[in-house]
């Protein structure tokens, strides 16, 4: 966790509505070779496509574009993917995955079955589905992580799509995948056990003792089937829920034997004008890491357990909700693929975005896995148009450089920094950081949250030999809600971070107000 001190805490707490930083306090950041939070997993880079909007339809799908391949997959798409880093692909849903079934997603395409999708009142024609979407991964070179149908379906479907995924020959769902073009197993080692269980939106939503006994059931059939496989159970759905922290205890309580990971989900998003509490949002994510790890471990000592649960922060991102649920996206036209969730993000909602993956990097001892929610049109970092461009919303910077630099170790930085009063969070840092190092590299990701003030900050890096500055980038802008759009796609972009000076171990370095920045060391 980020240390904050402040030598006068009068003098260096600003107003929520000037976020000035005061003089008396200078911003200094000490980073320790030692102070290891945990090597670099690329799952902490990992995404979600859900059969939502135009996530699949029109966005990696899309037959009749200029650049599809002989799947129907838009190859554009596919490099923007490649540029981004992700990683694991968490899929198929999400709310989608509690009313599916996988098997409609196999087999001949001409023979698939169209359903209604009752999580977003639309049409799904399943001309995507698993064999086309392990292909996907393939070409973007990401690991598919799969989620299970426990609102609707339960065990059995579930042992029957690890057969088909999994096992590599002589029996009939073995078989069955081998005559449907595939001959070796997905080899699938990460399983989802249903999706946001507590939710009244889910289909089959249920109490947090009926679903760890559904989940501990499943979980431990999977586990038969194949020991070494790593399964999620869900967490809540947000830390705003009122269950939260409860439905912890009592899911894990069930299911902690047979599980590994906990999921958590959590989204942000700028009301009411109030811009000094939503740049802080990263706050919120760490309360909601800290009380699912106090819980997990609460449960763990009460079971005598010598297993540590991890979590998979399997959702999270700026998301919009309100505006959207004010609207009519959802609504029973029943659609093929139609217009929803399309965010368009501004600077400062990815500012906020690059902090809250700074937050995942710092919490990386416990919190193993990440999607970024989702992927493409959806509340998403890459948009396209059908049989048209796909262009990069702001989000897209912080994550692909993050993903492109951290590597090796992360660091817990020692920070001193000035703060500002949050309407929402109280006193909040006025700078946040983590950095990573990776043999005689090393990486320094940085936001400043002030509203007004270019930061100072001086890092002492002696303890990483670097003698070089390599890299120099910053995310900001004059007009913080500046954003990339269809009809000017590159109106935002990273920029160099001029004055980054790195002389006798010391790194100084001026942060503009509202930016996130990234420096790499050699």
């Amino acid at each position: 966790m980020t240390t904050t001190t402040t030598p006068d805490s009068t003098a260096a707490t600003t107003s929520a509505a000037s976020g000035e930083l005061p003089m008396e306090a200078p911003t200094t950041i000490r980073i320790d070779r030692s102070a290891v939070i945990a090597p670099v997993s690329p799952r902490i880079f990992g995404s979600f496509v859900e059969h939502l909007g135009r996530c699949v339809y029109d966005g990696i799908y899309e037959p009749g574009h200029p650049t599809a391949n002989e799947d129907g997959f838009r190859m554009d798409v596919v490099e923007l993917v490649r540029e981004l880093g992700s990683t694991t692909i968490r899929y198929p849903g999400g709310n989608f995955v509690s009313g599916y079934r996988w098997e409609d997603g196999v087999g001949p395409r001409d023979q698939r079955p169209v359903r209604r999708d009752l999580a977003w009142h639309s049409i799904e024609t399943n001309q995507v589905g698993l064999e086309e979407f392990a292909r996907w991964c393939k070409l973007t070179g990401s690991e598919l992580m799969m989620a299970v149908n426990l609102g609707t379906r339960g065990i059995e479907a579930a042992l029957d799509l690890l057969e088909y995924a999994n096992h590599p020959s002589g029996t009939a769902l073995s078989d069955q995948r081998i005559a449907n073009g595939a001959k070796e197993p997905y080899d699938i080692r990460m399983w989802c056990l249903g999706n946001e269980m507590d939710g009244p939106w889910q289909i089959g939503h249920m109490s947090a003792e009926d679903y760890g006994k559904i989940a501990a059931r499943t979980a431990s059939a999977m586990k038969t089937a194949d020991k070494d496989l790593e399964l999620v159970v869900c967490g809540s759905s947000g830390s705003s829920m009122p269950t939260f922290g409860e439905w912890e205890r009592v899911v894990l309580e069930q299911s902690y034997d047979y599980v590994d990971y906990i999921s958590c989900h959590a989204y942000y998003q700028e009301r009411n004008g109030d811009l000094g509490s939503y740049l802080a949002s990263s706050l919120d994510m760490q309360y909601f890491i800290e009380t699912v790890v106090a819980t997990a471990d609460h449960v763990k000592h009460k079971l005598k357990s010598k297993k540590t649960i991890k979590l998979s922060f399997d959702e999270w991102n700026i998301w919009y909700l309100e505006e959207h649920q004010a609207s009519d996206e959802v609504n029973d036209e029943w659609r093929v693929a139609p217009r929803q969730l399309e965010d368009t993000y501004s600077v400062a909602d990815a500012v906020v975005f690059g902090n809250l993956l700074i937050t995942l990097l710092k919490n990386h001892d416990r919190v193993a896995s990440a999607s970024l929610a989702q992927l493409v049109n959806v509340i998403a970092p890459i948009m396209t148009e059908p049989g048209g461009d796909t262009w990069r919303q702001t989000t897209f910077f912080p994550f692909s450089v993050t993903s492109r630099l951290a590597k090796g170790e992360v660091l817990r930085p020692q920070i001193d920094a000035g703060t500002y009063s949050t309407k929402v969070y109280g006193d909040a840092p006025l700078v946040d950081a983590v950095a990573t190092v990776d043999g005689g590299k090393s990486a320094l990701f940085l936001v400043n949250r002030s509203q007004t003030e270019t930061i100072d900050v001086s890092v002492d890096v002696k303890d990483l030999g670097a003698e070089v500055v390599t890299e120099a980038l910053t995310l900001h802008d004059e007009d913080v809600y500046a954003k990339n759009t269809r009809e000017d796609q590159f109106r935002v972009g990273l920029k160099q971070l001029s004055g980054a000076v790195l002389d006798d171990g010391v790194l100084t370095v001026s942060l503009p107000p509202v930016s996130w920045s990234a420096i790499a060391l050699g």
